[in-house]
């Protein structure tokens, strides 16, 4: 698209700069986690294997991107906290936030046997993402303290809800007893009143007088949660001559768990911690309820205006050679890449076109969409539709191709530009011809690069005639204008008869969608 009469279309990206010096932090959460739950039968309150399988998955997140310092979660959400001088995709909240759900959700499957070998995945999770964008280090200490309460209140209410069902009680019944009395207080954050009006003391009264528990006994894990943090190890390079072993330190990860995970004593004795966040002053008392509504805070996307979601590969090229994709173009992982598309218009309804050329896709959500609440793309729209993808891609590539092993789990980001725009495929698949046909025949990639460059479309059309193609339009049309993904109704005489409505199937069709024409035909797509 560079150097095209598209390239205008980078003009519509939003603008997302998360300033310095602020901190960043991306949380993950899990949609629908209740439902994801049920399915795949975790066990109640807690699951142990499957915590840490979020665990692992952390510590991968934080093992592939140094500069993520500290992570904390709990149930099925993770915070990631960035260093304070960090570039990472020069802070664009929506790069930031895709690149990480993107790799964790990869991660959840791809890891998913080691924990579960005797379950299988039955329907692909898909997990949102936000930033939270902390001021200063004492917003920070605020947050981690917010979110550390929060895993405490969730999980002793759900300890007593799931003693009081094993017991006997339904599932109707125990939240009826466990009634949480939900106030809204003048800044609109919501305050647990109790159990029948109770405090937290009273619960822990009610599961040891009823069912012999102490919650302070229980797995600190549960009731904690699960920090990840950069730690040093000494390792043994090498022994000298005399049989001395000779020590080096290495950068590692390790898991811990607090009580207050924002409190002096805990972070200030990390020295990753201190040196590249700085350290807590004083230790959190009441949380400030401004900081949290700030926390909160989710912007939207303009209404009547057209949202489009497009989803490209981080490293691709990495990605491609890890595991042997044909050159230019590799027709297997196209469709898988299809198989994918086709996957997120049947989750998401408000989704009615898709296009797609190479390793990225763009989802255009119909004009008065309300999905996510328009939220903007720095929050959960277009981290859904990411890690739906992600994860539908983990799950169909045996399908796609058995003979090879996924090494490397794949790593997607995304961004919404506001406006209804897509590009050619043509352009960058001419290109990419080209150059492996000169890769090919002996040049290097450097030199490659060099042959291409400045050249256009007709002197690329003789470069691939000289290389014996002579006709570029003869290869295979997915290769030259990319793939459309939408509905098409299909309406039976027998279902407009009976005055039926229309039923639709999701197709995949590679044609010209510049042309008119195209819309012409297809008129609903757009309404």
């Amino acid at each position: 698209m560079a150097n095209s009469k598209y390239e205008y279309v980078k003009s519509f990206e939003d603008e997302d700069e998360i300033m310095f010096p602020n901190l960043i932090v991306v949380r993950i959460e899990d949609r629908h986690f209740q439902r994801f739950s049920e399915v795949h039968e975790f066990e109640k309150p807690n699951d142990e294997k499957a915590l840490k399988l979020m665990s692992l998955c952390a510590t991968l997140v934080l093992q592939e991107y140094p500069d993520i310092v500290f992570s904390f979660g709990f149930s099925d959400e993770y915070s990631f906290v960035f260093k304070q001088t960090t570039k990472f995709y020069q802070r664009r909240a929506s790069k930031v936030v895709s690149i990480i759900v993107s790799f964790f959700t990869s991660v959840y499957v791809t890891k998913w046997k080691e924990f579960f070998p005797e379950k299988e995945l039955k329907y692909p999770p898909s997990f949102h993402a936000r930033p939270i964008v902390c001021a200063s280090l004492e917003v920070l200490q605020e947050y981690l303290a917010w979110r550390q309460q929060h895993c405490h209140i969730t999980n002793q209410y759900n300890t007593c809800l799931w003693e009081l069902v094993k017991s006997g009680k339904t599932e109707k019944e125990a939240l009826e007893i466990l009634k949480v009395l939900i106030s809204s207080s003048p800044s609109g954050i919501c305050i647990c009143v109790g159990i029948h009006g109770t405090q937290k003391q009273e619960r822990n009264e009610l599961l040891f007088q009823h069912f012999g528990i102490n919650y302070r006994t229980l797995p600190q894990m549960f009731r904690q949660g699960t920090c990840v943090l950069r730690t040093e190890v000494e390792d043994i390079v090498k022994y000298s001559e005399n049989g001395t072993p000779i020590k080096r330190m290495r950068r590692d990860t390790t898991t811990v768990h607090s009580k207050n995970i924002a409190g002096r004593s805990f972070w200030n004795e990390h020295q990753s911690l201190l040196k590249e966040l700085g350290g807590f002053t004083k230790d959190v008392g009441k949380i400030n309820s401004d900081y949290i509504r700030s926390f909160l805070f989710e912007s939207k996307l303009m209404a009547s205006t057209w949202i489009v979601i497009r989803i490209d590969g981080c490293h691709f090229h990495r990605f491609s050679e890890v595991h042997d994709f044909e050159k230019p173009n590799d027709e297997q992982a196209l469709n898988l890449m299809n198989s994918c598309a086709v996957a997120v218009l049947q989750e998401f309804p408000d989704v009615v076109f898709s296009y797609g050329v190479s390793d990225e896709y763009s989802f255009v959500l119909k004009k008065d969409s309300q999905f996510c609440q328009r939220k903007a793309s720095s929050v959960s729209l277009p981290n859904l539709c990411l890690s739906f993808f992600s994860i539908f891609t983990q799950l169909s590539a045996a399908l796609i191709d058995s003979r090879k092993k996924l090494s490397l789990a794949s790593m997607l980001v995304a961004d919404v530009p506001q406006y209804f725009s897509l590009t050619p495929g043509h352009i960058n698949n001419q290109y990419n011809t080209c150059f492996w046909m000169l890769v090919k025949s002996g040049k290097s990639k450097s030199e490659a690069q060099r042959t291409l460059k400045g050249t256009q479309a007709q002197e690329k059309k003789e470069l691939l005639a000289w290389f014996g193609i002579d006709d570029y339009n003869a290869l295979p049309v997915m290769f030259r204008q990319g793939s459309s993904v939408f509905r098409d109704g299909m309406a039976p005489n027998e279902n407009r008869a009976a005055g039926k409505n229309r039923c639709y199937k999701v197709i995949v069709e590679h044609c010209n969608i510049i042309e008119q024409s195209f819309w012409e035909e297809h008129p609903g797509i757009l309404g």
